[in-house]
């Protein structure tokens, strides 16, 4: 999700991934594909156990065959003022 703070850039804020426990085959594609080691599979399926390390890189989503999981972002349209005219 972008959000425009106080500067022109626009800042980052990431979300989890959302999973489909249904879907998921149980691979463990997510667990040995993710750079943080924040997925780990528990009982057979992946569980976000250090949601503090995902950085969102969605390398999850990547290499899950099954689509199980989703990394969605939102996108929001932020409008700036015009500028004051000088006169």
């Amino acid at each position: 999700m972008m959000i425009m703070g106080n500067s022109e850039r626009p800042e980052m804020k990431a979300g989890t991934p959302e999973i489909d426990y249904a879907t998921c085959t149980g691979c463990g594609n997510c667990e040995d594909f993710c750079p943080t080691g924040a997925v780990k599979l528990v009982n057979g399926k992946p569980v976000l156990v250090h949601p503090e390390n995902c950085s969102y890189c969605t390398e999850c989503e990547a290499v899950c065959p099954s689509g199980a999981i989703k990394c969605p972002f939102d996108i929001i349209l932020v409008t700036r003022p015009e500028p004051e005219a000088n006169c």
